[in-house]
């Protein structure tokens, strides 16, 4: 736990000094306590590095904690919070936004910028709600018929979505494919405000709950006879999984994998108790997500990679070998 701490201040750091417009020790510190400061320094640290790195934080820690969530639930090792239709549903709700009211809500007020955010944090609960729904059968939740309707829906959202944003003009067509793919480029303090309550209200829930985690791994007869409710439990953990992935995902767009690999990590460094595995969980959510941001920003400049193109770099080998592991047990 404290080496992975020490790894994300290291990162921390790396990110917040370094950039088109580098900064010494020295000025990093003196902006921050306030001393002397120069505007451009504090214009660079406060308005465009740290808002960006917070975000990353943040959304690494809820995608990582809701994808723990999500593979103890269905125990289903493969799965990952993009299958719920989550993803899918933010981001057709996005470019539904962006396709009816494109260019028309300007400013810099809250209202203006929140707008896209929130259009894509109740997309992804509607998506999420509604496969949840359809995935209730006789009184319970079937996990697999969860995961083959989230697949399902996710392939019609995202075809409702192409078709939207091939009608769509440049500039906004650029817009959401920025967005689908994954990015945190345009983080600030506002998107930052929106999504920590929801981070501090549902995660504080899924610990305390941790243990139903672990009985959920048995049979349903072994949990029926601990007197758990099974089915209710699945359902508040589910969402408060949904919960997380939709505040996520409205300000960061589509970023995946995060939620696959971060929990077998876990697994790997602490065993297979939940109360271990989602701090940790967590702790290496947001280093990737920070990781991979800095790598997409520094590798690639001036240009500048998409952070969940640089995670699906990594995730797709990861996804394949889990794939190939899993064969070979079978």
């Amino acid at each position: 736990m404290a080496s992975g701490v020490g790894i994300i201040l290291l990162t921390f750091y790396m990110s917040l000094t370094n950039g088109a417009f580098d900064m010494a020790v020295k000025d990093v510190f003196t902006t921050l306590l306030g001393i002397n400061p120069q505007q451009d320094f504090v214009f660079v640290i406060f308005e465009l590095r740290l808002p960006r790195i917070v975000i990353a934080i943040l959304v690494g820690v809820g995608l990582a904690i809701a994808g723990a969530v999500l593979q103890g639930v269905t125990r289903n090792g493969l799965a990952d919070p993009g299958i719920l239709g989550i993803n899918a549903g933010a981001g057709a709700a996005i470019v539904i936004f962006l396709f009816f009211y494109q260019g028309q809500i300007k400013g810099t007020g809250l209202a203006a910028i929140m707008a896209m955010p929130l259009f894509g944090l109740a997309g992804g609960l509607a998506a999420a709600l509604l496969i949840y729904a359809i995935s209730w059968k006789d009184g319970r939740l079937e996990p697999q018929r969860l995961l083959l309707t989230g697949i399902a829906a996710a392939a019609g959202l995202g075809a409702v979505s192409l078709y939207l944003t091939l009608k769509m003009n440049a500039k906004d067509f650029e817009m959401v494919a920025v967005w689908t793919s994954g990015s945190i480029y345009n983080a600030n303090w506002k998107y930052i405000g929106a999504v920590v309550p929801w981070l501090v209200l549902l995660i504080p829930v899924i610990i305390r709950k941790s243990y139903i985690l672990d009985l959920l791994q048995l049979d349903e007869n072994s949990v029926r006879s601990v007197g758990v409710a099974s089915e209710k439990e699945k359902a508040l953990l589910l969402l408060c999984s949904i919960g997380l992935v939709s505040a996520c995902v409205s300000v960061s767009g589509g970023i995946g994998f995060i939620g696959l690999m971060a929990p077998h990590i876990a697994r790997r460094l602490v065993g297979g108790a939940h109360r271990q595995i989602l701090p940790v969980c967590g702790l290496v959510g947001a280093l990737l997500v920070l990781a991979s941001d800095f790598i997409g920003r520094m590798v690639f400049a001036p240009a500048e990679l998409p952070v969940g193109i640089v995670i699906a770099i990594i995730g797709v080998p990861y996804f394949i070998f889990l794939l190939y592991r899993n064969k070979k047990r079978a």
